[in-house]
């Protein structure tokens, strides 16, 4: 076993986290969507929708069963919400090509929507104690630092070092210590910005340390201007009930509920007339918000219209009326609760 692998284990058994929901079990599934869920978020974001997915999805034929809004709406708010589409998706193959049972081989699991390398051996080594390389943005962070690997992780000539790199400190015993250990230390000791270095098991073989690189390393990702986007959401109320269209089930908010959105910047009745049938009169805007994506800024106008007399819910599937309290725990995304919690309050 390499001098890391020890030490990192060694401080993970005494100083690692575990006591989280998704810790101290073998059973894939409940590792599987914690890993689904830590994708580009951050533990304290996950861990309160992680229980409430689990009570609601206990196991993989209950997610499999579910609605895809069902399963949207309690994955509302946590974001980029192809994750929870393809976990789905993996839940319904899993049925029909698995028996319902997850997949142990790790070729087989791989093939899985939604699951790449890292996720892969994370769930294999977690669930099934097998020795697998993970590489999420914790551990390139860990490795770039401790051996000194210039270039932006992401370009895949630096990811290619990296995944060489974990591939030889992987130790053949105590994978599950490991592979947490690489995650807890990316977590809370080797962070991105105020690092803990006095902390850190790998103080005494760090480069980056030795070299007061750490501030600089791993190199950032090249900047480049963020586009931006504008769109009016048409906010259709009749009483204390609100309008809401289920949006394309791919692309942003894929499958969610939102409002119908327009390019027009006036005759907002006009445009409301012409795509619902519907008789509305526009009133004073809600103030603007800004909603930032991984790829781009939306800039959200939300313009509130009353409708005179609304059609019933049966006359179009893809449009729903709701009271607004009941809207605010839909299947939609934080942007879009935002403006409803706005409209209880006026």
């Amino acid at each position: 076993m390499s001098d890391f692998a020890s030490r990192l284990i060694t401080w993970q058994k005494i100083h690692g986290r575990h006591d989280l929901p998704w810790q101290n079990t073998a059973d894939p599934y409940a590792i599987w969507v914690s890993e689904i869920m830590l994708q580009q978020t951050q533990v304290t974001a996950v861990i309160g929708y992680y229980s409430k997915f689990m009570q609601r999805f206990p196991d993989i034929a209950t997610l499999a069963n579910a609605s895809q809004e069902d399963v949207l709406q309690h994955w509302s708010g946590l974001g980029y919400y192809s994750r929870a589409r393809n976990l789905h998706h993996a839940a319904m193959h899993i049925i029909d090509s698995h028996h319902g049972l997850f997949p142990q081989d790790f070729d087989t699991i791989q093939t899985l929507p939604g699951i790449g390398r890292s996720t892969a051996a994370a769930i294999a080594s977690f669930a099934f104690n097998q020795v697998q390389t993970i590489l999420d943005g914790n551990v390139k962070r860990v490795l770039a630092r401790h051996f000194l690997v210039e270039g932006w992780p992401s370009t895949t000539k630096v990811e290619k070092q990296l995944w060489q790199l974990a591939e030889q400190l992987l130790p053949k015993v105590d994978m599950v210590a490991y592979t947490q250990g690489l995650m807890d230390l990316g977590a809370t000791i080797c962070s991105r910005r105020k690092p803990k270095c006095s902390d850190c098991p790998l103080i005494n073989t760090c480069a980056a340390y030795q070299q007061h690189r750490v501030d600089t390393l791993p190199t950032a990702k090249p900047r480049k201007a963020i586009p931006e986007k504008h769109t009016t959401m048409l906010i259709l109320l009749h009483g204390d009930e609100v309008m809401l269209e289920k949006r394309p089930p791919t692309g942003i908010w894929g499958g969610l509920w939102s409002f119908p959105e327009t390019e027009a910047k006036l005759d907002f009745d006009a445009v409301v007339l012409n795509q619902f049938d519907i008789t509305a009169l526009a009133s004073k805007p809600l103030p603007a918000l800004t909603h930032t994506f991984t790829h781009f800024k939306l800039h959200i106008q939300p313009q509130p219209l009353h409708v005179l007399k609304r059609p019933p819910n049966s006359c179009e599937p893809r449009l729903m009326w709701l009271n607004v309290e009941d809207a605010i725990g839909a299947a939609i995304a934080t942007p879009i609760r935002k403006i409803l919690q706005s409209l209880l309050k006026t």
